[in-house]
């Protein structure tokens, strides 16, 4: 692992959270899906009001990337500064990033996952609807809720009783014919894979809640680095079976798009 330079302790991203992040896959130090990164970022640094950085120190770890597989993880703070949360008038921003060789999970590819419901409600905050802010903790404490390695990921509900994502992925569905995902504009990530999807592909962004999710025909989980899993068994928060699926070429199809986007595979 190679990581560019530490944080000081006074940095508004390490104090209050502050930031944002990017994770990305690449391959041969060649960025996969780098627009929609930079996409994302740049609308929250827009509303944040974070300088966004420039073109030339976000090539800079690209230079130092190898030939396989690797994560890079960039991570951009307000700086150091201000007073309390007050954030200083004029910001100098800090960029570091990191990256990490990648193995991706093939297994789960190949024959799907088990997920659970979880018991934890995501806040509803619009100004940080959709952004990759460093604020973490809900995901922290709703992956903490499992330690069973059969479980992949875990399906997270609003405060409302609305389905938003998995823990670190988004979700994806097939419901009555048509492709379908969680409305992102009250809280979650819109990951960048899912944004190149739905440019490509004509997916319904819906308010659904858990019950009528499980209707669904065929249901995945997607990111920009593990690529998509299909869904096989979904169990509420105390392990309880609640459906099944059948792998299937409709399960496929969907995969082979995404997996096109990230030069991986279609199992």
């Amino acid at each position: 692992m190679r990581t560019e330079a530490a944080w000081p302790l006074d940095d508004r991203g390490v104090a209050y959270g502050d930031g944002l992040f990017e994770t990305i896959l690449l391959r041969g130090g060649r960025p996969l899906l780098w627009d929609e990164h930079l996409a994302r970022l740049a609308r929250g640094c827009h509303r944040l009001g974070i300088p966004m950085p420039e073109e030339h120190d976000l090539a800079v770890p690209l230079a130092e990337a190898g030939n396989g597989l690797e994560v890079l993880k960039l991570t951009l703070t307000r700086g150091s500064g201000g007073r309390g949360y007050r954030p200083p008038f004029s910001c100098a921003p800090r960029l570091r990033w990191q990256l990490a060789a990648f193995v991706p999970a093939e297994t789960r590819w190949q024959q799907g996952v088990r997920v659970r419901h979880c018991r934890l409600r995501l806040g509803l905050q619009p100004v940080l609807a959709g952004l990759k802010h460093l604020n973490r903790l809900e995901n922290v404490l709703a992956r903490a809720e499992w330690d069973d390695e059969d479980i992949a990921e875990g399906l997270l509900c609003d405060s409302d009783g609305r389905l938003v994502e998995a823990t670190a992925m988004n979700l994806f569905w097939r419901r009555a014919g048509r492709l379908e995902t969680p409305r992102l504009d009250r809280c979650g990530v819109a990951g960048a894979l899912r944004a190149a999807l739905m440019e490509r592909m004509e997916i319904h962004e819906v308010d659904i809640h858990p019950d009528e999710f499980e209707a669904a025909e065929a249901v995945w989980l997607g990111n920009s680095v593990q690529g998509v899993w299909p869904v096989v068994r979904l169990d509420d928060g105390a392990g309880i079976e609640r459906r099944r699926w059948l792998l299937s070429p409709l399960h496929r199809t969907f995969q082979a798009e995404a997996h096109r986007l990230l030069d991986y595979p279609a199992p």
